[in-house]
């Protein structure tokens, strides 16, 4: 199937930039916490660290789906 130059889906909007430019501030910001954490962390047992850390680094990931639909459809579900 092939889209129509004019098919809203080629359409740019100014969703995907700004949610790209959010996103990546949005995730230094999450990873200036973490690494403000760290020296903290670091006093944990190893197991705890490695759980920590794993946890820390795949929350992120739970509200990107929402957010990624939002930038190409702009509804949040």
């Amino acid at each position: 199937m092939m889209l129509e130059p004019d098919s809203p889906r080629l359409q740019p909007t100014w969703r995907k930039p700004v949610g790209i430019i959010g996103l990546v501030v949005v995730l230094a910001l999450y990873a200036g916490l973490v690494a403000h954490l760290a020296e903290a962390i670091g006093q944990w047992p190893v197991l705890a660290q490695s759980l920590a850390y794993v946890v820390l680094g795949t929350i992120w990931l739970l509200p990107l789906r929402r957010f990624l639909i939002w930038m190409e459809t702009g509804r949040w579900g």
